[in-house]
């Protein structure tokens, strides 16, 4: 009898398989990179994920985010990444929390979380990226983190690297900073060397002082580059685990 494993068995065989099944992943943020992640490591037989954000789907976040219909608006997103995740693969084990993640209280709020064999950082804001890459650095846990997607047309331009040997990407140039700063070191992140466009009428959303204003946003996103960067996250977490290469 045909089953939901059969295609991934022929490339990891049962101890890959097996590898994975044992595995616990926990997944930062479930917009449109984190939630093509977790739908990718449930796909990929992972067999216990803990999903973590505190939003609520958004209409405007259906053009790149796996959980987001019109039917699932104004639906919690880890209620939502979970029930997906059960209709994959119904033998995964889910912790979906919905709750915001303090950067003053990580090693309360993710130490009392299953403890991951890897952590998969989905998060937009640099404070708590930071905050996040120092704990998993002092608990010794296996982390990657994607930096900024933004504005940016072209997937192939992503690549993964130590935080130290990035360029370009906004983000990754103040996390190179920060991380120099607080002695985080080999952070693992994708990032991409494309220089982000500016967004269409970008000098109407903004202040004098070069803020943006309330309601407004100048960082726009492709409907596949948000969902690439979590399926190659998933791809670099299934093929650490299973030791496939780097």
């Amino acid at each position: 009898m045909e089953t939901a494993t059969d295609r991934l068995k022929l490339i990891l065989g049962e101890q890959g398989l097996a590898k994975l099944e044992n595995a616990t992943v926990m997944v930062l943020g479930l917009g449109g990179v984190g939630s093509s992640c977790a739908e990718a490591l449930a796909r990929g037989g992972v067999g216990h994920l803990v999903l973590v954000d505190r939003d609520v789907v958004a209409p405007s976040n259906i053009n790149r985010q796996a959980l987001a219909f019109h039917s699932t608006i104004g639906k919690p997103k880890a209620e939502v990444m979970a029930a997906m995740v059960a209709d994959i693969n119904p033998n995964c084990r889910i912790d979906a929390i919905q709750a915001f993640i303090d950067k003053d209280c990580i090693p309360e709020q993710l130490g009392a979380l299953p403890r991951p064999d890897y952590i998969v950082d989905a998060i937009d804001t640099i404070a708590q990226k930071l905050a996040i890459a120092a704990w998993c650095q002092d608990e010794g846990i296996a982390l990657v983190s994607a930096m900024g997607g933004a504005n940016k047309l072209n997937p192939t331009r992503l690549r993964f690297s130590r935080i130290e040997k990035t360029e370009i990407d906004p983000i990754a140039r103040v996390m190179r900073k920060e991380c120099r700063k607080r002695g985080i070191k080999n952070l693992t992140v994708l990032w991409s060397d494309e220089q982000p466009l500016e967004a269409e009428g970008k000098r109407d959303k903004i202040d004098e002082k070069g803020f943006v204003l309330e309601g407004e946003s100048i960082l726009g996103t492709m409907s596949y580059f948000p969902p690439i960067m979590g399926q190659m996250l998933a791809s670099k977490v299934i093929r650490d685990i299973v030791g496939l290469g780097a």
